[in-house]
């Protein structure tokens, strides 16, 4: 079976000449040659991003991943490294091996081209501790580092990268990948700088929320406010606790007591894409909210103080680069 190393695009190169293969392969592509303006303005970079895909990383899930990183080095400017590791079973090569990779796309004016540069490094896990140095002498100096670790096999695992972890401005997970029996949290050096994919991914849906419910006042939305609760479908279970916990901290600010309740609750029967939010009102639904991302469609419905408001809109979520931008600068 192909490794996730293997399945990505990229020119295999020496990890020691790891700059020089780069400085030759935009020497010979002849529209990165000519977009380039003194003070190499196509190929500015503007952060440091590091993809770390997970152990539970297949090869097809590798490439969608990839791909996404190289949607939004379109958009902002980066140096990525990509880092794949190698089960020891599965070891055939103990050394670190590299990837080089390179793309140019146009920019927002005429005869403006952007280019993007991909390090990728494979290594085994036992290697681990050289990964630190070789890492260092891929990013480019005095500038942010930016860390997505996707889809590892437990928190632990994530853990065992503090180096990575303390470097970083922000620390980017998706907690809808995390197994349900591991929920165990990491030792984080820096709690300030973890995002949550999940919740960047709502931004949309908190959105819609704010704007139907601002009609009324803080006062008016706490007022006998008695908890608050989340339906989901088996696919958004990540989603629905971070809506929960959302809308609790909203109504909290909003006046609500501190042991306001958030339950989230699965339902098999609903589809897999579905979230329900409801307020209760002295153990009686005041406010729903019904979102079927599937179906790209949602129902707002609000019956408080006295007066009664539905809304019928469209729905989604953001796409995995807007997501990433979202937990990496807001």
């Amino acid at each position: 079976m192909s490794s996730i190393f293997d399945a990505l695009p990229g020119q295999e190169t020496p990890v020691g000449s790891i700059s020089k293969s780069l400085a030759r392969m935009w020497a010979t592509d002849e529209r990165a040659t000519a977009a380039a303006k003194p003070g190499e303005d196509a190929k500015a970079t503007q952060v440091n991003f590091v993809l770390h895909l997970g152990l539970h990383t297949t090869p097809p899930d590798a490439i969608a991943q990839f791909q996404t990183a190289v949607r939004f080095s379109r958009r902002y400017p980066c140096r990525v490294v990509v880092l794949c590791p190698t089960r020891e079973e599965n070891v055939q090569d103990p050394t670190i091996r590299a990837k080089i990779y390179g793309e140019c796309h146009p920019g927002k004016t005429r005869g403006d081209l952007r280019c993007c540069e991909f390090v990728i490094l494979n290594y085994p896990t036992a290697a681990r501790v050289f990964l630190e140095n070789q890492v260092t002498t891929c990013l480019s100096t005095d500038l942010p580092v930016y860390y997505w670790a996707h889809n590892f096999a437990s928190s632990a695992k994530l853990g065992a990268y503090q180096f990575l972890l303390a470097k970083a401005k922000r620390v980017l997970i998706d907690r809808s990948l995390v197994p349900p029996e591991d929920q165990g949290e990491v030792a984080w050096p820096r709690p300030e700088a973890v995002r949550d994919l999940a919740a960047s991914r709502l931004l949309p849906v908190r959105q819609t929320l704010g704007q139907f419910l601002s009609a009324y006042s803080p006062s008016t939305l706490v007022a006998n406010l008695s908890g608050v609760s989340v339906r989901h479908g088996a696919g958004r279970r990540a989603e629905a606790r971070v809506l929960a916990e959302w809308a609790r901290a909203r109504l909290v600010a909003c006046g609500a007591p501190e042991a306001l309740p958030a339950g989230v609750e699965a339902d098999p029967a609903a589809a897999d894409e579905l979230i329900e939010l409801v307020f209760s009102y002295g153990g009686v639904p005041g406010f729903r909210f019904e979102g079927d991302f599937a179906k790209g469609r949602a129902q707002l419905e609000a019956r408080i103080d006295g007066s009664t408001t539905e809304l019928s809109t469209a729905i989604g979520l953001l796409s995995p680069e807007a997501a990433l931008a979202e937990a990496m600068f807001f």
